[in-house]
């Protein structure tokens, strides 16, 4: 395909750049008035228009109608596998209970537990795809979804075989987290060191066994696993080839980054609550600061520290954490806003975190993340807009038009 009269095309480079930390993520290669060829599925050459290349015979031949080019967004956490919803519990963030509150008194986590164990796999694989449609048509072409609501052994196994069936339906590149350890089940309350053993001895041999999952993950903090649980689940995980991404710092400066980064942890994810200490030792290491602004605005959390972290050296991504219960959304470009909204970054930084950072916190920036030679053809086509900081300031205006996956248009 030969995509022609494109205004601005956004996110170009030479394919060698993994992700962006520091200063270099206050740059976003741009090339206004620009032409886009894709082969195969990826992404081949560009160009400025006054070099356009003629169409080859055969080839299809597109119009970008002045409008901008971005590459797709790369979610790298995400929790869209799950039964129903839960706005009763809105309802009870409405009337004054904490996330904290709702999780001791059996809502949370293990309400969205009980849910899917009464929901089939077919019944959980069809509510789910319903969510990857919504999230491919705002300009997601890479996601991380993780397990979690199962909590026991069956039921985990249920998640990550519905994950392993979106990742053969559909175009856009899925990375499965087992996530056993979000929560102790409710069979095991008062025994969270048997549901570790649990955790440790049964779901992770059997998940590897069937190789369903890439990812271990841990929520690792106040009121849920302590850095102890952590250190071993990540121990026994890592007998098996699965490398940690974990949940760390939302609700207390809790070991988590430190833990994580021991264990060689490809990102730390969430750190609304984060220190000097956790901030320069991320600089100082290629683990993924990733921070989940939407989950801050649905609970009205503190927004983690994204400018500190840039102007530290770390490498910050930003990611949804599209849930039922404290982020129902996995759009992307309003994180993106939110981003710059609140936590100040500007919209470079922000288009950064959401595409080549988000690509690497998944081990996927070799394929994704940014528009380069060889990569995969994951975009999307917005109206002409007035400048690329119009992108996260409009955050609720409608501009994106067209959207291609593996270099095929994806219609909704």
């Amino acid at each position: 395909m030969l995509l022609r009269n494109i205004g601005v095309l956004v996110g170009v480079d030479g394919g060698d750049t993994p992700f962006l930390r520091g200063k270099d993520m206050d740059r976003i290669n741009t090339i206004e008035n620009a032409w886009l060829r894709i082969r195969d599925g990826r992404f081949l050459s560009f160009g400025k228009m006054d070099e356009c290349p003629v169409a080859e015979p055969d080839e299809e031949l597109a119009d970008a109608g002045g409008g901008y080019v971005f590459p797709s967004f790369c979610d790298s956490h995400t929790h869209i596998v799950y039964a129903g919803s839960r706005e009763r519990e809105f309802i009870d963030k409405i009337n004054g209970l904490s996330y904290e509150e709702i999780a001791r008194r059996g809502g949370g986590i293990l309400n969205s537990a009980d849910l899917l164990h009464e929901t089939s796999e077919d019944e959980l694989y069809n509510q789910a795809m319903t969510r990857v449609r919504e999230i491919m048509a705002m300009g997601t072409g890479c996601v991380e979804i993780k397990s979690g609501y199962g909590l026991t052994t069956a039921d985990e196994l249920k998640m990550l075989r519905v994950i392993a069936r979106i990742a053969e339906s559909t175009p856009m590149k899925v990375k499965a987290t087992f996530l056993g350890a979000h929560a102790v089940g409710r069979a095991f309350a008062g025994r969270q060191d048997e549901y570790v053993s649990l955790v440790c001895d049964e779901m992770i041999p059997a998940v590897a066994a069937e190789g369903l999952a890439e990812f271990v993950d841990v929520f690792c903090d106040a009121g849920f696993f302590t850095v102890e649980d952590t250190d071993r689940i990540l121990t026994a995980a890592s007998r098996y080839g699965l490398r940690p991404k974990i949940h760390a710092n939302e609700l207390a400066i809790s070991g988590g980054v430190q833990i994580g980064v021991k264990h060689g942890a490809l990102s730390v994810d969430h750190l609304e609550r984060i220190g000097e200490e956790e901030i320069a030792l991320l600089s100082q290491n290629q683990t993924v600061a990733t921070m989940l602004p939407g989950a801050s605005f649905f609970l009205g959390m503190p927004y983690g520290p994204a400018r500190k972290v840039i102007e530290s050296g770390a490498i910050l991504a930003l990611a949804s954490d599209y849930n039922p219960g404290s982020s129902p959304s996995g759009n992307m470009r309003m994180v993106m806003s939110l981003g710059c909204i609140k936590m100040k970054l500007s919209p470079s930084q922000a288009i950064n975190a959401t595409t080549i950072n988000g690509a690497y916190a998944m081990g996927e920036s070799r394929d994704y993340g940014s528009i380069a030679p060889g990569k995969i053809a994951n975009f999307y086509i917005t109206r002409p807009m007035p400048s690329i900081d119009f992108y996260p300031y409009a955050y609720a205006t409608p501009v994106i038009t067209h959207t291609y996956i593996k270099g095929k248009e994806v219609k909704f």
